[in-house]
């Protein structure tokens, strides 16, 4: 919600969309990759968890999408 309507009614919004899957970054920003030696940890993601994905099929096309 907008901070100057906050303000004026004394409501704020509830409603706080967050993100757990967060892709992990080195030093210079770019994307880290997945060291393979350990399958049990993700190094690509913060937490160590990868989100899981969700196939869609619509008019014989597969479509992948990951779960937010």
């Amino acid at each position: 919600m907008w901070k100057w309507l906050e303000k004026l009614t004394g409501v704020t919004d509830t409603l706080v969309l967050t993100n757990e899957y967060k892709r992990a970054r080195t030093k210079r920003g770019r994307y880290k990759g997945d060291n393979k030696s350990t399958p049990d940890v993700n190094e690509a993601w913060v937490g160590g968890k990868a989100p899981k994905k969700r196939v869609y099929k619509i008019k014989g096309k597969r479509y992948t999408l990951k779960k937010e």
